[in-house]
């Protein structure tokens, strides 16, 4: 904005210097100040665009009382890069709890979404993406390209038309400093934000969702044979902490929104403008602590390399794949299964397959699966099926981050 200006007010001078004493004397001194205020002005009602990477915006609530219990810059108005996909993944929850689409609704891809910078999924155009990989991919992998096409979908075809539906949504949650411009978070210079306002949004997603909360504790899903792996650092490094959201574009720093649970209490805490991941990283894991502290939670000694024992491999995962479900089916309790080609949704306190001679038994206590079909290959050599999926725990070693029967 200063190099703007600088470049504004040496024109301003050239058209004076052009003017000449005789025709400024015409035009009168009223008219030029007139116009300089006008000008001034003008550029005053623009939105923000100068950014402060390494002049961190930080907030911390209680999630369940609003209370702020830190904040430093809470107001100041900064791009707020992959964070915006926050607000579109309310708006695809709010649809899907109104009925106006499902999670396997076909999301299509136009050549708009397809030409979307990384990080990106890679979609073709003319291709499509079921509404939940969009929702994963938006979770995980933080993917412009799911963004803009679930955007065009909800805008009627149009993502600039959904980011006034996003700035709508955004007054009426009292997020009144935020505007909106893409689903994505991709650069646009009207596209502002501040710590408080995504405060206030990822209280709203909580307090609103329930239900669909848990994706943001998804640590990776299964997207056409790749294993897309979630970019948040916090689910792996601070107990309690079960999502919220990432971003990161040069303008704007390094941005995260997280909550953490410990006991009955749960805090919001946002990070704006850093400098680096680590470091990023480091401030939130200090915002947090310190108020769980002012909460009366203790803080756990050492937690930085903690794994909680209790946490079993591929708590809370999803996992989803277009492949059809293995000959059999599925075999476990508290399970449904729709079809061989249907979305299985299961809570387990135990999973078990056994194909063939051999098979495998594979424990998940508590786990939520999500699958839209598996994909199985057949081991000739050994005459069993083997599963291709990765249930990892995001803490646990490589070697114990694959199942396959027998």
């Amino acid at each position: 904005m200063a190099a703007e200006k600088t470049a504004r007010a040496r024109a301003a001078r050239l058209a004076i210097s052009r003017l000449g004493a005789s025709r400024l004397g015409r035009f009168g001194w009223r008219s030029l100040l007139a116009a300089a205020v006008a000008c001034a002005s003008g550029l005053a009602a623009r939105p923000a665009q100068a950014q402060y990477v390494g002049q961190v915006s930080s907030f911390v609530m209680d999630a369940q009382t609003g209370q702020v219990l830190q904040q430093y810059n809470p107001d100041l108005q900064r791009y707020p890069a992959s964070l915006t996909k926050l607000m579109t993944l309310y708006l695809a929850f709010q649809s899907l709890r109104a009925n106006r689409m499902n999670l396997d609704q076909a999301v299509p891809v136009s050549p708009h979404a397809a030409s979307m910078e990384p990080s990106k999924l890679g979609l073709v155009p003319g291709t499509y993406v079921t509404v939940e990989q969009a929702i994963l991919a938006l979770v995980t992998k933080s993917a412009n390209d799911a963004a803009a096409a679930l955007g065009e979908m909800m805008g009627g075809g149009d993502e600039r038309r959904f980011g006034q539906i996003m700035t709508q949504q955004a007054r009426l949650l009292g997020m009144s400093n935020t505007t909106f411009r893409n689903a994505s978070g991709l650069p646009d210079p009207e596209q502002v934000s501040t710590a408080r306002d995504f405060a206030i949004l990822a209280r709203s997603l909580i307090r609103d969702f329930p239900e669909q909360y848990h994706y943001f504790s998804v640590p990776a899903f299964m997207f056409h044979g790749r294993y897309i792996g979630n970019h948040d650092p916090m689910l792996r490094s601070y107990p309690g902490a079960d999502g919220l959201k990432t971003g990161y574009t040069a303008d704007a720093g390094r941005n995260l929104v997280t909550s953490a649970v410990r006991g009955n209490v749960r805090l919001i805490g946002v990070i704006l403008g850093a400098r680096s991941n680590p470091q990023r990283s480091a401030m939130m894991t200090n915002i947090l602590d310190a108020g769980f502290q002012r909460e009366g939670v203790p803080i756990m000694a050492g937690h930085g390399t903690i794994r909680p024992a209790s946490r079993p491999v591929a708590a809370g995962m999803t996992l989803v794949s277009d492949e059809p479900a293995p000959r059999g089916g599925w075999f476990g309790r508290h399970h449904r299964r729709r079809s061989a080609h249907g979305r299985l949704a299961m809570h387990l306190t135990a999973y078990h397959f056994n194909f063939g001679r051999g098979g495998a038994h594979v424990s998940f206590a508590g786990a939520r699966v999500h699958l839209a079909g598996a994909h199985w290959r057949r081991v000739r050599a050994v005459g069993h099926h083997a599963a291709r999926l990765r249930l990892t725990d995001a803490d646990a070693p490589p070697t114990a981050g694959r199942r396959e029967a027998g």
